[in-house]
């Protein structure tokens, strides 16, 4: 069927169904509905409801932000609000925060939004971006985990193992935009300036012959300190919020016992000099 026989809101879920590889008939047995009215949705011959929208983009797994604009797109109000982090509203969800983020005494620990901005972080990661101004060329106090991961002004200098990570953070964003189903524009702008969207292939600087670790490190060499690091993620189970639902904690643990002593070491020297 072609774009231009369908209606606006057709035309939404059309690109839905594409992203989550279901035809109109998979859609229909999954919503409990007819294919004939799916497909009359997706035309404009049928006017769908307020609740047959909210099914239907349920069963894609519609992103909160872009269900507001399927509603919008049918003549409907937005339904999923936008709280900002440091509303009243939000004051149990920060006190989670807070609490994930101190509970990472040892590992760098960073809140990111969708476009990895960086909203929170705890000391271990502000000991770490600090880090980067000891190095030659550096600017300091990135605001965005990518550009302070892959930039060539913050860590990037600094990754001895700069193809295999860049390779990895690469195709999770590859992932992630198939789960969001559309590009974000801010996020593509970031990733054209960090120039590292050509690596869409095996990266060729790492040897896919060797028996690989139980999961990718991130190895970072600053002076005569040397880390290695690995990554975990932590979302909200059941946000009802866009802010909540886009929102990330991303942890850097310790993958060797060195790595542990020095952040400990790092972490106890800035608390002695940490004014009383």
């Amino acid at each position: 069927m072609s774009d231009a026989v369908l209606s606006p809101t057709g035309k939404i879920l059309r690109q839905w169904r594409a992203a989550r590889a279901k035809s109109q008939l998979d859609l229909a047995m999954d919503a409990g509905i007819s294919p004939r009215h799916l497909s009359f949705v997706e035309t404009g011959r049928s006017t769908p409801s307020r609740e047959m929208l909210v099914l239907l983009s349920g069963v894609l797994d519609v992103p909160l932000r872009e269900r507001n604009t399927l509603l919008q797109a049918a003549g409907y109000a937005p339904l999923y609000r936008e709280t900002a982090l440091d509303a009243p509203a939000m004051e149990q969800v920060n006190r989670a925060i807070g609490c994930i983020l101190h509970a990472h005494t040892l590992s760098p620990a960073v809140v990111v939004n969708r476009r990895y901005d960086v909203l929170r972080a705890n000391a271990a990661a502000s000991l770490l971006t600090s880090a980067t101004a000891t190095m030659k060329n550096a600017k300091p106090k990135p605001t965005n985990l990518l550009r302070l991961l892959l930039s060539p002004d913050c860590l990037r200098p600094a990754i001895e193992n700069w193809d295999e990570v860049s390779g990895a953070i690469l195709h999770r964003l590859q992932r992630e935009a198939l789960i969001w189903g559309s590009e974000d524009d801010d996020l593509q702008s970031l990733l054209n300036e960090l120039s590292i969207r050509d690596q869409n292939r095996l990266i060729p600087g790492v040897d896919w012959t060797r028996s690989p670790d139980v999961v990718i490190p991130l190895r970072i060499r600053i002076d005569r300190m040397r880390l290695s690091l690995f990554s975990t993620i932590t979302t909200l189970g059941t946000p009802c919020d866009i802010t909540l639902q886009e929102l990330r904690v991303e942890a850097f643990h310790p993958a060797d016992q060195a790595t542990e002593k020095t952040l400990a070491q790092l972490l106890e020297q800035a608390q002695r000099d940490s004014p009383k």
